[in-house]
């Protein structure tokens, strides 16, 4: 069992806008709680594996794939379920179980909130 816990994504408000867990890096100092949070989601993006189930979820039809259609990135089943976890615990992806099979989805307004925490332009 794993002692990791989930990181809460950022939200997204019913009229679409995105509220960002931290601040535009140029608006204000990121707190250390804001830098965990943030380096965790990147820490998670920043494996070539990660990096490619994460591209395949985001870009499956629908918005959203079953682990059986997304697990043909090089490495074996269980690493693929291993590296589906880290990217769920870094609060990147949310799943679905549907009988035998899990379905993964983006966290709603994921990308959105870390490109507005990266936007230099938003001061």
């Amino acid at each position: 069992m794993s002692k990791q816990k989930t990181l809460e994504p950022p939200i997204l408000e019913a009229n679409g806008a995105v509220v960002p867990c931290c601040p535009p890096l140029t608006a204000a100092e990121l707190s250390a709680e804001d830098a965990e949070r943030m380096a965790a989601m990147f820490k998670a993006l920043a494996d070539p594996v990660r990096l490619r189930l994460f591209s395949k979820v985001a870009s499956h039809p629908g918005g959203e794939a079953c682990v059986c259609d997304i697990a043909d990135v090089g490495v074996s089943q269980p690493t693929v379920s291993h590296h589906l976890k880290k990217l769920r615990e870094a609060g990147l992806l949310t799943s679905e179980r549907r009988g035998t099979w899990v379905y993964y989805a983006v966290a709603p307004a994921v990308v959105a909130a870390m490109s507005a925490m990266l936007d230099l332009r938003s001061t």
